[in-house]
């Protein structure tokens, strides 16, 4: 199949496109290479991902996209964002990359594409608010500018679906961890603070946040599944994560057993908006993707530090 990602040189973004790649699916990925965080991270995972065949192609989705992108795809999976809950990011910049890019890619989709088999949506568990813990059909209360806007460009796509229009669905993913993770994210910061022997900023509070910390390799094999079980998952809202919580602490505890040192804690002020637990009701990705995450905390964070140790340490 032809398929787009976007977003695709980002880390969930890219590990799905080198595996449908590997899987040999047609893949064209789109990428802005903002400075959210550094570009030549981003530039990095595309070399890795374009030695197994995925087309790399960058342009902005807020741009007139009809002379960039080719046209038929099958399949579109739609990651890129403005992530994060950063206090130096705009609402404007939330609004544009969030809510306006995605508008624009589906103008493009349905003015130059032939029906696709199906649009997934990649939305996220801050849409749920402070404490994630909730299966799809019940009230969200996202409490950030990124969950807010997230929630938007969920019911855009979704609001296309139900007019009859697109063939679509939305998929909430949670805690994502893993190589690729990004920089700001907290196992990567944390892993390179240790080897560097500088402090941890960790905010007041957050040790005892608990999340189901879910493993990248999870969510990619969750997220393939879609393929073939359309008939399931058009006009769904699927929840995609590990239903085993862990806390701050634990984790932190986790990767200084791997690393084999203690890292240096410096406490912050609280962060606005940080969620306070997230757990993932996984019963309808089960249920309709036949969905079940395989790989244990620690054997994740055993392959995140050994890749960060691969990649930037000498």
């Amino acid at each position: 199949m032809k398929i787009l990602v976007t977003g695709c040189a980002g880390f969930i973004g890219s590990h799905l496109a080198e595996q449908l790649a590997t899987n040999g699916h047609d893949v064209i990925g789109v990428d802005n290479y903002n400075e959210y965080y550094s570009a030549s991270l981003k530039r990095l995972n595309a070399q890795q991902i374009e030695a197994v065949g995925v087309q790399m192609i960058e342009c902005d989705l807020r741009d007139d996209l009809s002379s960039v992108l080719p046209h038929d795809f099958d399949y579109v999976y739609h990651f890129a964002a403005q992530p994060g809950i950063s206090d130096t990011t705009s609402l404007e910049e939330y609004v544009t990359n969030n809510i306006y890019a995605t508008q624009n890619l589906l103008n493009f989709i349905l003015e130059y594409n032939k029906p696709l088999t199906c649009f997934v949506n990649i939305a996220t568990s801050s849409i749920y608010g402070k404490e994630a813990t909730l299966a799809e059909d019940q009230l969200v209360k996202p409490i950030s500018y990124y969950g807010t806007t997230k929630l938007a460009a969920e019911q855009l796509v979704l609001g296309l679906e139900r007019k009859g229009k697109l063939n679509a669905c939305s998929l909430r993913l949670y805690s994502v961890y893993g190589p690729r993770e990004r920089p700001e994210k907290l196992y990567t910061k944390l892993i390179k603070s240790i080897f560097e022997n500088t402090t941890f900023p960790l905010y007041k509070g957050s040790l005892k946040h608990s999340r189901s910390f879910t493993y990248v390799g999870d969510i990619v094999s969750g997220l393939i599944s879609c393929i073939g079980r359309e008939s399931k998952i058009i006009g769904e809202i699927i929840n995609l994560g590990s239903d085993k919580e862990y806390t701050t602490e634990e984790g932190i505890h986790l990767v200084e057993k791997t690393i084999g040192k203690k890292s240096k804690l410096q406490e912050m002020p609280p962060r606005d908006g940080d969620q306070l637990r997230t757990t993932a009701v996984i019963d309808k990705a089960r249920k309709l993707l036949d969905y079940e995450p395989k790989t244990s905390f620690e054997e994740g964070i055993i392959q995140q530090v050994n890749w960060y140790k691969k990649n930037f340490i000498d």
